[in-house]
């Protein structure tokens, strides 16, 4: 018999006022993991974060922590930690007053208190702040101490709702593999919400797409990204563009798609597998799928580069009108409105039927 998930949502639906922010979703989260709820703003994965942690009830379904059902059990007693997007520090609190508020609320011993007090103190690499207030200490700083708050009282499962986002661009990388360098050495599962796309595939094992209060895919950050269940999930994480494309024929699940610019032999679909010869689809080309060749014959105009230090950028105009995008060494550094060559080094296109 497998393993029961740690963590469980069955047809879980949550209204707030007239908006229906979570819409039936279920969810299996195995012990240990890092799984990560992705989605735009008012997708609904804040909703759902707390309701498994207490602070929001569910209107039908249920949530379970092994095979107890929760839905129920007040916060405090569903062993479980949130660390909020404002970190909540309490200001005329030390830094060790903050970390062991838990274990005062729930009356344990002074001298063991000041023991994992210490303990956890240094395992988020804080030691020496003890008597510092939060004021005197650094964004990344006070992170690490909500965490650290959260951590003491030995929680079951850890919920993190964008712990990150009060951090710049720089900080914010370090921190989130702090955080997962961590969640790996405790073997916490671990539910941690994001609308950032980079970060959600960096850190997770397990990441769960959502839109409209609903689920659209459930995968590792490789399938995710590969292989999108859908146009949603494949506009959304990561960048790419969709091209028009014509199905010239079918080889079981393999096709081939003849693009305004040539033939893309063996690419895969989604979405279009029931298509027949002449059947129309659009195919999603990734950055990395458009390689710069002087030698190509295909040729593009630079309407538009972004630097990125070690590469540019590119959105280049084809023939056809149509804009690909490019990610090229920054060492080659063209002008706008120079063309240069390009050739598609593609093991396998994602194509979906068109919009309509």
């Amino acid at each position: 018999m497998p393993d029961q998930p740690h963590v469980r949502l069955v047809g879980v639906t949550k209204r707030l006022g007239t908006h229906l922010a979570v819409d039936g979703i279920s969810l299996d989260v195995a012990e240990g993991t890092f799984m990560t709820l992705l989605g735009p703003s008012g997708c609904g994965k804040t909703t759902t974060l707390r309701m498994i942690a207490g602070f929001y009830s569910p209107d039908r379904g249920e949530i379970r922590i092994r095979d107890r059902v929760i839905n129920d059990i007040p916060p405090h007693r569903r062993n479980t930690a949130m660390v909020f997007q404002e970190y909540a520090l309490f200001p005329h609190m030390t830094v060790a007053e903050n970390v062991g508020y838990g274990l005062r609320m729930r009356r344990v011993p002074r001298p063991e208190a000041r023991r994992r007090v210490a303990l956890v103190i240094e395992l988020v690499g804080l030691s020496g702040q003890e008597r510092k207030f939060p004021h005197q200490l650094s964004g990344g700083q006070q992170q690490r101490v909500a965490l650290a708050r959260a951590l003491i009282v030995e929680p079951e499962v850890l919920l993190l709702d964008e712990p990150l986002s009060n951090l710049d661009a720089k900080l914010r990388v370090r921190v989130r593999t702090e955080i997962r360098q961590l969640q790996q050495r405790l073997g916490k599962t671990t539910l941690y919400v994001t609308h950032d796309q980079e970060e959600a595939l960096a850190i997770s094992d397990q990441i769960a797409v959502m839109h409209n209060g609903r689920i659209l895919q459930v995968g590792t950050p490789a399938e995710i990204y590969f292989h999108p269940a859908n146009r949603f999930v494949a506009d959304f994480v990561g960048q790419g563009v969709f091209l028009p494309a014509k199905v010239l024929n079918a080889r079981q699940v393999e096709i081939e798609l003849g693009t305004l610019e040539g033939n893309i032999p063996n690419a895969c679909t989604i979405g279009c597998d029931a298509c027949g010869k002449g059947c129309r689809a659009d195919i999603l080309l990734r950055p990395d799928d458009v390689v710069h060749d002087d030698a190509a014959p295909t040729q593009a105009e630079v309407v538009h580069k972004a630097f990125r230090g070690a590469e540019i950028l590119y959105t280049l105009r084809l023939a056809s009108g149509r804009k690909v995008l490019a990610l090229v060494p920054s060492h080659h550094n063209h002008a706008l409105g120079e063309r240069i060559g390009i050739r598609l080094d593609v093991d396998h296109v994602v194509a979906f039927q068109p919009e309509p």
